[in-house]
């Protein structure tokens, strides 16, 4: 199933304190979100695949951004 995905820019704090450019992405199936450093295409993607990971309803869906 192809569940579209809400992004989100954000400003995150890393390790050291630092705020980070970031995205947050968020599922619309059930609101699950998750963040990644940086915003490019690339951390984009990176959240879509984590969604496959750390879906709390253990669902193996296709991930897309509403940007695309």
């Amino acid at each position: 199933m192809k569940i579209q995905c809400e992004v989100n820019y954000i400003d995150m704090e890393n390790d050291s304190g630092r705020m980070i450019s970031s995205v947050e992405v968020t599922c619309s199936k059930c609101g699950h979100s998750v963040r990644s450093y940086g915003i490019g295409e690339r951390s984009v993607k990176r959240c879509l695949a984590m969604f496959r990971e750390e879906c709390p309803e253990d669902e193996a869906n296709f991930y897309v951004s509403d940007e695309e």
